[in-house]
């Protein structure tokens, strides 16, 4: 047996080599996480947006999680370059209709037209009546039916009429209505990434990004997507008053609460509805539901005008 000075002085190393070793792992494991968060930001948007971005090497489950964490983030650039196009384009002499295409055209090329082609796939899938296997085999195909067309047609007018109603009436209150809908169809991403929303397929984007998101991601992302919704009316607003153009009514911060609300409210239920004609979430769904939370949203904000 060993004498006790013995004995401690064993302790007292095993206790240093074993402090060391834990501080070596939380370095490394310090500098992995820095790595894998900017690997996630390039990830996240080189799948939402057409943005020139270095490829990630690996892609996994957890690269995954903080992609979709990241997706409003991506959706406030996203907005903020179609807020850019349609406020330019009505200050430097076109309609407000005018305006309004150029912006929704600039988001349908920023992000592929992936979104919208997400959202004639689920249409198309739905409208079917097939069952689950036979809907999903149909959203594959390459082709759009009539139930795609009628729908992507729909959804882009209504995105244009209220557009073009905020445009009249202030081209700075209908951008900030559009960053605000852009980031609410990214965030509406997050959340049906969630816990309890399972995969349609046991491949493809659906299975790689479905309950990876844990709900303390998405609320962190909610708050991100409240703040700068919020912050970029509030901005808007103190612009008015300094420039003090005619024709242009403050913002109200309440208002884009309002229209992210419906949009995600929206979105759930187009969810719950593909969830149990599918059986989970896939590539297209996503897509749909990110149409569908920006749609609603500049709805509401369009039917908020005073």
């Amino acid at each position: 047996m060993a004498n006790p000075p013995d004995s401690e002085k064993r302790t007292q190393a095993s206790t240093q080599s074993s402090t060391q070793s834990s501080t070596q792992s939380s370095t490394q494991s310090s500098t992995w996480s820095a790595g894998q968060l900017t690997a996630a930001w390039r990830f996240a948007i080189g799948m939402l947006s057409v943005l020139p971005v270095r490829a990630v090497a690996v892609v996994d489950r957890r690269l995954a999680r903080r992609s979709m964490t990241f997706a409003p983030a991506v959706g406030a650039l996203l907005g903020l370059a179609a807020a850019t196009v349609l406020v330019v384009a009505r200050w430097t002499g076109g309609t407000a209709l005018l305006s309004a295409v150029l912006a929704v055209g600039t988001l349908a090329w920023l992000t592929r037209g992936l979104h919208l082609d997400g959202l004639a796939d689920l249409a198309d899938g739905l409208g079917s009546g097939k069952p689950a296997g036979q809907a999903l085999a149909i959203m594959k195909r390459s082709d759009i039916g009539p139930f795609g067309v009628v729908t992507l047609v729909f959804t882009l007018l209504l995105q244009v009429a209220a557009l073009t109603a905020l445009t009249e009436s202030s081209p700075l209150s209908a951008g900030a209505c559009l960053v605000t809908a852009c980031t609410t169809g990214r965030l509406a991403i997050t959340w049906a990434c969630g816990q309890g929303v399972p995969a349609a397929r046991p491949e493809g984007l659906g299975a790689l990004v479905a309950r990876a998101v844990p709900l303390s991601r998405a609320l962190l992302s909610t708050l991100f997507s409240v703040g700068v919704s919020v912050g970029v009316s509030v901005g808007v607003s103190v612009g008015v008053v300094v420039m003090t153009r005619p024709g242009l009514p403050p913002v109200e911060p309440l208002k884009p609460l309002v229209a992210m609300a419906a949009g995600l409210v929206a979105a759930t239920l187009l969810r719950r509805r593909a969830v149990r004609r599918l059986g989970g979430i896939t590539g297209d769904v996503l897509g749909a539901l990110c149409e569908c939370a920006t749609t609603a949203a500049l709805l509401c904000c369009a039917m908020l005008l005073p």
